[in-house]
């Protein structure tokens, strides 16, 4: 499987198809050229996107402040970037 993930400076970024309200929440899979991110949370008041950070955060085991929506925070496409991981790190947190 490739990965639409992308080394940058210190860490990775990659795009992703966020799905708002969906029954459980899950990391994968690659949909096309994004990685699909699953949230329970609506898309209301930055809920989403608060929550695509916990989720990326925690399956990669990084802290919360190591994961940022760097463009699409409006989206449901957006690009996420952590620092101080690999691309190999994703490979293995995707389902």
């Amino acid at each position: 499987m490739s990965l639409p993930a992308r080394a940058d400076g210190d860490g990775i970024a990659f795009d992703v198809l966020v799905s708002p309200r969906a029954s459980k929440p899950r990391l994968g899979p690659v949909h096309g050229d994004r990685i699909k991110i699953a949230v329970t949370a609506p898309p209301v008041d930055g809920e989403a996107n608060a929550a695509v950070i916990e989720l990326v955060a925690r399956a990669l085991g990084v802290p919360r402040a190591a994961v940022t929506i760097a463009a699409g925070a409006a989206s449901r496409r957006k690009t996420v970037k952590v620092r101080g991981v690999g691309v190999d790190a994703l490979a293995g947190a995707v389902t």
